[in-house]
């Protein structure tokens, strides 16, 4: 069909009038303006005359009837428009053509128009009702959102809001139809700022990809093997208070020192399922709410030195000389009974004779010869924070002599493995240290000086090569106290008892692989810990909106510079005064906290 002049044409989707003809046509639009286009940029409709287009409004139809009658035919828009309106004129047609555009009962072109079946008209209805109730339910859901409310039946939207602020998906279309920014932080802010996060919800641990679940892996009974009964000796396990896997213990025996630590190794070897699940953790996670074991419950429950009257351990025997070096090692399977303390309680009784003051005192004499080997001592305050019902508690913790005392006989044991597994030629985890130069100090008395000397400090390594802990002052060394809670330590363990057992071992190998593996996921545990304290740290700031409390100039940087919290072990930067010297101590009053961007504000009282 021809198009003529005054006849009805669709440009655009739209309606328009052809004014004049030609090699183009002069068109008339709905708002009445006037464009010149190809004839191929139009759809003849109708071939008029068509005075107008304001009268384009059609009678009401039979469409459904149209669209039954003609089921399994098809038809052009001119017989649609005379089968459903009864005519076919300039305002059925285009309302004819408004029924194909919609797409309800009729598809396809106006040469060529299909019915659908009633089924697919009654399923396509069903389907743009539910469409159109959740158009409306999402604009209702952002209009709360823009008034900073949400209610229960929002779940369903902020939930793709939390994975992008678990950083598990990289969009949202909440975030996107409230105008923030796609990123993890304004999500948080975002949860926050609705209330459907309360301030206690942390997202860190998820946001690294933390494993939050106790491993469930069966384990084996406890292998019959000889093991040297060490229950008369008097043997202390010393934690803080509340510790609940307690995995070392401590005893005399004229002069031989013991280092008993959890026999983990012995129902976790190499590659069994829950040697495999420790690995895939590296270490046991310590967040302030709740923490999160490598191992599974019962091996803590089986093995945690001193949770039932007698406990299996792997021990180290160290002869010491009249120096308090180490002269002779033995490494074996034990019972052991041991009794629990807390660092508190062995405080008290450092200033009598006994056992507790013999520990002590050779603790001081091994610090002495790693201070004399060049060993590093940065005495910095730390606390222990803790979440109970959504509070955070952060309590300083006191320089304790028991803490030394646990901690010098902790290396003496990882020294005392090392030199064991060189020279026995066991592939061995070790901890090793560059040694740190040119250094003004290396046990600094200022907390700037200590500080600095952490900055320059180089990581600690792990690596099957041995090599000197330069920050320990030795020539070797292991870390073997912790094989509930570290990987390598684990590792550790499963090479001695291998060799002690004439098993065979892991080869160097595989050694380096666990190393890689182990710390890589350890790595991300340590920094869901940091993040996740620094978290707790700014909801502590948040509870206590008029904190006041001093500070410690440690590093000088304008216009902000370092300052440490000591009463919080807590770093962060406040602007002060050029002339502020450093380790000077300074009045500080919060002034504001953002606890997405993990940020709080102080300023110098004055």
């Amino acid at each position: 069909m021809n198009i003529l002049q005054h006849s009805l044409v669709l440009y655009k989707n739209g309606p328009a009038r052809v004014i004049t003809l030609g090699d183009k046509l002069d068109i008339e639009l709905e708002d009445g303006r006037l464009l010149r286009v190809r004839p191929k940029d139009v759809v003849l409709l109708h071939p008029g005359p068509l005075s107008g287009l304001s009268g384009l409004d059609a009678p009401a139809g039979e469409a459904e009837a149209a669209c039954e009658l003609l089921e399994g035919n098809s038809t052009t828009l001119a017989d649609l428009a005379d089968l459903v309106y009864g005519a076919y004129t300039p305002a059925t047609a285009w309302a004819t053509w408004q029924l194909l555009h919609e797409g309800l009962y009729f598809h396809g072109t106006p040469e060529r128009i299909t019915p659908r079946s009633l089924t697919e008209v009654a399923r396509e209805q069903t389907e743009r009702v539910a469409k159109a109730a959740e158009r409306e339910a999402w604009n209702r859901f952002l209009a709360r959102a823009r008034a900073g409310r949400c209610g229960v039946e929002d779940a369903r939207y902020l939930c793709e809001v939390e994975e992008v602020a678990w950083k598990q998906r990289e969009q949202s279309r909440v975030l996107q139809a409230l105008d923030c920014s796609q990123t993890p932080v304004n999500a948080h802010a975002l949860l926050l700022r609705l209330g459907y996060w309360e301030v206690t919800a942390n997202p860190w641990p998820r946001r690294v990809a933390a494993l939050l679940t106790a491993p469930v892996v069966e384990l084996p009974e406890l292998p019959e093997e000889a093991r040297r009964d060490l229950t008369a000796l008097a043997t202390f396990a010393i934690d803080d208070t509340g510790n609940t896997d307690p995995d070392d213990a401590l005893s005399l025996e004229g002069d031989w020192l013991w280092v008993h630590v959890a026999d983990v190794a012995a129902l976790i070897p190499p590659d069994s399922p829950a040697d495999l699940e420790a690995r895939a953790r590296g270490a046991t996670l310590y967040l302030p709410e709740t923490t999160v074991p490598m191992v599974p419950e019962a091996a803590v429950q089986r093995l945690g030195l001193g949770l039932a009257d007698r406990s299996p351990a792997l021990s180290f025997g160290l002869r010491l000389d009249a120096n308090g070096v180490v002269a002779e090692v033995d490494i074996v399977p034990s019972w052991v009974r041991v009794q629990r303390f807390s660092y508190e309680q062995v405080e008290e009784r450092l200033d009598e004779e006994g056992p507790f003051l013999r520990l002590y005192r050779l603790a001081q004499q091994h610090r002495d010869r790693r201070r004399a080997n060049g060993a590093i001592f940065i005495d910095l305050p730390e606390v222990k924070m803790q979440v109970t019902d959504g509070r955070v508690s952060i309590q300083p913790l006191p320089r304790l002599r028991s803490r030394l005392l646990v901690s010098e006989a902790m290396v003496m044991a990882g020294e005392a493995a090392a030199r064991f597994a060189l020279e026995q030629g066991l592939p061995f985890p070790f901890t090793t240290q560059e040694a740190a130069v040119d250094i003004p100090s290396r046990e600094p008395v200022g907390l700037a000086a200590m500080c600095a000397l952490r900055r320059s400090l180089r990581p600690r390594q792990y690596s099957s090569l041995p090599g000197p802990h330069g920050g320990l002052g030795l020539e070797l060394y292991a870390q073997v106290t912790s094989p509930l809670r570290r990987y390598l330590d684990l590792v550790a363990h499963q090479q001695l008892r291998a060799f002690l057992r004439g098993d065979m071992l892991l080869d160097a190998q595989a050694v380096v692989e666990r190393i890689g593996a182990a710390e890589t996921v350890a790595a991300g545990v340590r920094r869901a810990e940091r993040l996740s304290r620094e978290h707790w740290m700014m909801v502590y700031f948040q509870q206590h909106p008029d904190w006041r409390g001093e500070g410690v100039l440690v590093e000088k940087r304008q216009p902000r510079g370092a300052v440490l919290i000591p009463a919080l072990a807590f770093e962060t930067r406040v602007k002060v005064a050029e002339d502020v010297a450093l380790d000077s101590v300074l009045p500080l009053r919060l002034t504001g906290v953002d606890l997405p961007e993990r940020a709080a504000y102080f300023r110098v009282e004055r």
